[in-house]
């Protein structure tokens, strides 16, 4: 039987509630962990209509992209639009669920789907996600030692690097010394210089673990006055995480693509909107799933060609088509992040089997309903 337990930590294990931004609420909304899970609905809104249909499907969890609160509120009356929702869900036994920004930047998240729909390849995020801060420590132990005081690193958090633990280097050589008064050497005698046979042990570590780790060194550590330092790592940008997506695409017409756009996305009254030359030449695309005017500067000073996105106001799309920069593709919210849905759909499917069925809804919940 699989549990709504189960789910969100298949969901949050992908999607980890940690790296949302700070204004953001998401994670598990209503619902008892214990409860089984045989159905499964995605979408992007938690409205009425997607709570309506979640419940008449049968669903035992809806996974939605934007949160049902994301302001506070102090009361849940169904005789309000998200009490409504919450109610329909819960008399249905449907718990729900969000991942909002923790699945924006995510590998298999939001840009990363819209971007695979686009035919990018060679994807990459417009801004990285910085890495956690690191540090390096490097000590010097007695080879007979040396061991025990990798291992008590290693308990205390360092050596932990990817899906890999208690990685150290180490590298022997001499190490020299000479106790003055009031010493208490373990090893040599005072007023005499000493020469030991030593390893240099180097760990990485969260820097977060920092102090934990050069207090269980010098807990180890058999001298009285081990020999240490610690190194603060750079963040190389490496990171395959992180805000938006920038690829590449087949040598086209800012016409061609931007019709390629309207193809690959749901139809929407919305629509596809296009700044720029139509002849303009475009091979690199930069992209951000939902409303994306708060990268147009980082766009701007990239090698895109042409950059898509959901919401731009007029003057920041004004502004930046005068200093000369990527063309723009203005699509609707719900259909660029529409896309995510199917993704994660197959990734749970994949993990969990037939023991789960799934759906993804088709409900058009982007607001603007036609053109006349």
């Amino acid at each position: 039987m699989t549990t709504l337990s189960d789910v969100v930590d298949l969901l949050h294990g992908w999607y980890p509630p940690a790296t949302a931004d700070s204004w953001d609420a998401v994670g598990l909304v209503a619902g008892d962990p214990a409860d089984p899970v045989a159905k499964v609905m995605f979408a992007v809104d938690p409205t009425y209509d997607v709570a309506r249909e979640a419940a008449d499907w049968g669903a035992d969890l809806l996974v939605v992209h934007h949160p049902l609160f994301l302001k506070p509120v102090h009361g849940v009356a169904a005789t309000t639009p998200k009490g409504r929702t919450l109610a329909t869900l819960s008399r249905a036994g449907c718990a729900l669920l969000s991942a909002h920004t923790n699945a924006d930047q995510a590998v298999g998240g939001v840009s990363e789907a819209m971007a695979t729909a686009l035919g990018l390849s060679d994807q990459a995020p417009i801004l990285p996600a910085p890495a956690e801060p690191r540090d390096k420590l490097t000590t010097f132990v007695p080879l007979a030692d040396a061991e025990a005081v990798r291992s008590a690193l290693g308990a205390a958090g360092a050596g932990r690097i990817g899906d890999y633990d208690q990685a150290s280097f180490s590298a022997s050589g001499q190490g020299r010394f000479r106790p003055l008064a009031g010493a208490n050497p373990a090893i040599g005698a005072v007023g005499e210089p000493e020469v030991v046979e030593e390893e240099r042990i180097e760990v990485v570590l969260p820097r977060s673990r920092r102090t934990a780790v050069v207090r269980a060194l010098l807990a180890a550590h058999p001298y009285e006055e081990p020999a240490w330092d610690l190194t603060e790592l750079a963040d190389a940008g490496l990171a395959t995480t992180g805000t938006g997506r920038i690829g590449t695409v087949p040598e086209q017409t800012l016409r061609s693509f931007a019709e390629s756009v309207a193809r690959a996305l749901p139809q929407t009254a919305h629509g596809v909107r296009v700044a720029g030359d139509p002849e303009r030449v475009v091979r690199r695309v930069a992209l951000c799933g939902g409303a994306g005017d708060f990268l147009l500067d980082t766009v701007r000073r990239s090698d895109a060609d042409v950059y898509v996105t959901s919401d731009l106001r007029h003057h920041p799309a004004s502004e930046f088509l005068e200093q000369d920069g990527p063309a723009l593709v203005d699509v609707a919210h719900w259909a660029a992040e529409w896309t995510w849905l199917p993704v994660v759909e197959a990734r749970l499917r994949a993990a969990l089997g037939d023991t789960v069925e799934t759906r993804v809804s088709v409900a058009v919940t982007d607001p603007w309903t036609f053109r006349p």
